[in-house]
Order: structure tokens, then C-alpha cells, then sequence
């Protein structure tokens, strides 16, 4: 026990100290902020202790140079007058008000080598953050209205969708903002039409077609792509999604069938032990001894499997509408197998393992329609279907 305890001590004391010498080779590189998260971390428990008192030290100079650092790249950014710096400035005051808001709930923090509690100039930020968030909503606002009349390529307008939900990310509401953000959005979307053809000679199950261009059920989440099965007279379509199938392959109903015999030796109640003069053996208490009684049976088993199967075999094609070229093609292939087996038997059905014994008792059912083979086969190609949908990007 005491060798475990000192070994735990060794160990928090190592560890301490590799806490501190991280520390210190944070506030000693310029990352001030890390070495101010590691600081506070440590001084979350227990912050009067001895062993915490590098962690104030290293935590009060990191915080003034990381202070001056912001402060003097705000005032270079100010005196540069570019508004497109004004983003940069907004969030470098709001780091500033968040850094001292992780300190506060600390304080006081007390260095006992130097008799004083550590030194945090606190400011207020508010009114600069306003005043600045104030000045970057009307920059974007102003910069995303001319972009929205100005930009050309999707690319472009997705950009500007970017900037607005920014903007109202940090003012809601500010001026028509909601509905730049929907026209930046419309404008930057690309749609697609998609068509389904039948190249094969077997008729497509209607309920198939439509599950197939039922775009709704494919669990699809893709804020720049919308796929329109049927097509909308208002929208124009930038690119066209062909799904078409080429074979279509129904194999003939087949009944397959194999016999077995199966011989084992089972437990058929109980005798009494006997030795070699056909004596009743006894324990050492005078009792009769009984031992299972052991007997072969033997069973013959019929099984019996039907089968039948589907397959279909197509592609996808993606094309530009507006340069009228195909831009990919994938293939694709769904199979679907009906198997069902039963069975019968002819003797001591204990002589079949578990694997045979649950055939048993099942019957011979009716082979699904040709119609519902290829039906069956959708969810598979929909699932096929899905995963290129999801893994294609529009260039």
C-alpha cells in the first residue's frame, strides 16, 4: 500500500511539473492563449495550494502580452480603414471579453512570494463590440446586395449565402436579410432533373419507378444539390440525372431437393448400473446406482429448397444541360434471391441436429411473381442509387 501511494505521488509530481514546463514553453513561443488554458484548467481545483502558484504567475503575464497583442493589432486594423478587416476586429474584441470572462470566476488569486494578488486589467468591451458589430452588418449587407446583382457563377453566389447567414448569425433580423439569404441560396443551387427509362424488355412494376425517383425517401441532406423527378416549369435545370435499365434477369422457379441419414446416440431414460455377473451395483451408502440409458436411433430427413432469382442491370448518367455533355457515367447492378426450404423426415427425429430440426413442420410456399422479384430488387438499387447521389460533386 505504501508503495502504491508513493508511486502516485511520484507521478502527480511529474506530471505537474510537465504541466508547468508546457506552460511555460507556450507563454515563452507567443501562444499565449494556450498557455492561458492550461493555467486555467489547472487552477479550476484547489487554486491556494502551493503547487499552483506557477500556474498564477504564468497565467498574469500571458494574459497582459496576449492583451496587448489584440489591442495593438485592433488599432493597426482601425488605422488601416479597410472595412474588410472588420470582421477580424469584431472577433478579436469578443475574444478579449472572452478571455476575461474564463479568469473571473478565479479571482482573487493570490502570489504568496510576492504578498499581492495577481494583476488583471479588466475592461469593458461591450460598447466597442457593438459599435464594431454595428459597422460589419452594414458592411455585409451592403457587400452581399451588390454581389446578389453582380455575380455570375454558382460558386459566387454561395459565397454570398456565407456572408448573410453571418450577418444574421450575429445581428437576426437586420434589415431583408432573411430574404437575400433565400435568393442567394436559390441562385447558387444546382438542379437537377432526373428521368428513369426502361431499355430492357420486362415491364418495370409502376410502385418501383416511383420509389426509385422518390427523391424524399433517399435521406438525402445537401443544402447546394435539389434532384426533381418531376420537373417544375418555373426552375431551370442546370444538369439531368438519367437512371436507365438495361437488363433485366428472372432465373425459372427450381426446387431443390437432398435426402440424409442421420444416426446418434441418445438418452431413453434410466437402468440400473449392473456389473460383469449382471449384479446391481450400490454406492457406499447401500444405495442402487442408475445410469442413463443409451439408444440408437436413426432417421431419414428430406429437404427440400426453392429458388428463384433476380437480377437487374443498369447505369446512371449525369449530363450538363447547359453544354449539353455527359459528365459521368456509373454502373449499376441489384440482385435479389428468394430462398425458402422445408423438410420432412421418416423415423426418430432425435437423431437431427438443431440445423435440421428447425425445417421441420414448414411447408412449400408460393414463388413470388416475376413482377415482385424485380420490385424486391429496388431497395438494393436504391440503396446503389443513394451512394452516388451522395459521393458525386457537380464541378
Amino acid at each position: 500500500m505504501k508503495k502504491l501511494l508513493l508511486l502516485s505521488f511520484i507521478l502527480a509530481v511529474t506530471f505537474s511539473c510537465n504541466s508547468v514546463k508546457k506552460t511555460q514553453k507556450a507563454l515563452n513561443t507567443g501562444n499565449y492563449d494556450q498557455a492561458i488554458n492550461i493555467a486555467l484548467n489547472k487552477l479550476k481545483t484547489n487554486k491556494d495550494k502551493k503547487g499552483k502558484q506557477p500556474y498564477i504567475l504564468m497565467l498574469e503575464e500571458a494574459f497582459i502580452k496576449v492583451v496587448e497583442r489584440d489591442i495593438n493589432t485592433i488599432t493597426y486594423l482601425e488605422k488601416e480603414g479597410n472595412p474588410a478587416n472588420l470582421e477580424r476586429t469584431y472577433n478579436t474584441y469578443l475574444t478579449l471579453k472572452d478571455r476575461q470572462e474564463r479568469i473571473k470566476p478565479l479571482l482573487p488569486l493570490y502570489m504568496v512570494e510576492q504578498g499581492r494578488n495577481a494583476n488583471f486589467r479588466l475592461e469593458n468591451y461591450d460598447q466597442k463590440i457593438i459599435s464594431t458589430k454595428d459597422k460589419l452588418s452594414k458592411y455585409l449587407y451592403e457587400t452581399a446586395n451588390a454581389r446578389l446583382s453582380s455575380a455570375k457563377r454558382k460558386i459566387d453566389f454561395r459565397e454570398v449565402y456565407d456572408d448573410l447567414m453571418y450577418l444574421d448569425k450575429i445581428t437576426p433580423n437586420y434589415k431583408n436579410t432573411r430574404a437575400l439569404i433565400e435568393e442567394a441560396h436559390i441562385k447558387g443551387t444546382d438542379f437537377v432533373r432526373v428521368t428513369m427509362k426502361n431499355r430492357t424488355d420486362v415491364i418495370i412494376p409502376r410502385r418501383l419507378e416511383t420509389d426509385l425517383l422518390n427523391f424524399g425517401t433517399y435521406g438525402l441532406d445537401d443544402l447546394w444539390t435539389v434532384y426533381h423527378s418531376k420537373p417544375q416549369n418555373t426552375v431551370q435545370y442546370d444538369y439531368a440525372m438519367e437512371v436507365t435499365l438495361r437488363e433485366i434477369n428472372i432465373s425459372p422457379e427450381r426446387v431443390k431437393e437432398r435426402q440424409l441419414e442421420r444416426e446418434k446416440q441418445v438418452k431413453d431414460g434410466w437402468e440400473y448400473l449392473l456389473d460383469e455377473n449382471d449384479e446391481i451395483v450400490l454406492d457406499e451408502e447401500g444405495n442402487k446406482i442408475k445410469v442413463d440409458r443409451m439408444v440408437t436411433v436413426v432417421c431419414e430427413y428430406y429437404e427440400f429448397t426453392q429458388f428463384k432469382a433476380a437480377n437487374v442491370v443498369g447505369n446512371v448518367q449525369y449530363k450538363n444541360l447547359r453544354t449539353k455533355q455527359l459528365l459521368e457515367s456509373f454502373p449499376i447492378a441489384s440482385e435479389y434471391i428468394f430462398e425458402h426450404i422445408y423438410a420432412t423426415y421418416n423415423g426418430d427425429k432425435r437423431a437431427l441436429d438443431d440445423d435440421l430440426v428447425r425445417y421441420l413442420g414448414l411447408q412449400a410456399v408460393q414463388f413470388p411473381t416475376n413482377e415482385q422479384m424485380v420490385y424486391d430488387s429496388g431497395e438494393d438499387l436504391k440503396n446503389k442509387i443513394k451512394n452516388i447521389i451522395t459521393s458525386y460533386r457537380f464541378k
